[in-house]
């Protein structure tokens, strides 16, 4: 198992935490890529649209009889051939969101995790407490930390204060997010990812738990 450094709002090292390799001994950038893939298109829009035949404006008139004219023949102005006619398979609003497996997804995390470790940008501190609420003070603590560009902030759930909450709101770049929430592309967007030490420790013990039932059914369908 690896170690890591757990430092205060200083730069101090205050302790160290143990990773388990079950979460952060393994890289798989196809799953990596396919979760990002997933993400990026719920975020799509989808509000592209065209008009068709039944859309555009003209009168829904045959413009002369069937027959005996000479010239082809033709039903409506609002024709696909026609100058202003409707257009034939043009984009209509949708949703590109679908489903992605959840097994998948909390392994392209562990993936991510992985990554963070390997490139030495993923930070644990002991708090993010500090005395004022203030995005000065924590804008010093990050220079500190050696964050001075993208920095994904990730605290445990039952621990966030209004304190972090009112102190990294407004800063540049900075986001606050959950331990249970994180998803893999808001590691790999963010130059810098830094854990409280709860939320690490928390995240860390669920993937584990994924990873330990994963083995133990594969176990039991090899005995079976």
């Amino acid at each position: 198992m690896a170690n890591i450094d757990v430092l205060n709002l200083s730069g101090d090292k205050v302790g160290s935490l143990e990773l388990a390799d079950e979460v952060f001994g393994q890289q798989n950038e196809a799953l990596l890529w396919e979760a990002v893939k997933h993400y990026r298109a719920a975020l799509r829009q989808g509000t592209a649209a065209t008009k068709n035949r039944k859309l555009v404006s003209g009168s829904g008139k045959k413009l002369w009889k069937q027959k005996g004219t000479g010239r082809a023949r033709v039903g409506s102005v609002r024709s696909p051939l026609w100058r202003h006619g409707g257009t034939v398979h043009g984009p209509q609003p949708r949703s590109y969101e679908y489903a992605f497996p959840r097994k998948k997804l909390l392994g392209a995390l562990r993936s991510a995790l992985a990554a963070k470790l390997a490139d030495g940008k993923l930070i644990v501190v002991e708090s993010f407490d500090l005395k004022e609420p203030k995005a000065r003070l924590y804008r010093q603590a990050l220079n500190k930390l050696e964050a001075k560009r993208t920095v994904l902030l990730i605290e445990n759930g039952k621990e966030v204060s209004q304190a972090l909450i009112l102190g990294s709101r407004n800063l540049a770049g900075v986001e606050l997010m959950l331990n249970n929430e994180v998803h893999p592309y808001d590691l790999l967007r963010y130059e810098r990812a830094i854990f409280s030490r709860p939320a690490i420790e928390s995240l860390q013990e669920s993937l584990k738990k994924t990873v330990s039932k994963r083995k133990m059914a594969s176990e039991k369908a090899e005995v079976a």
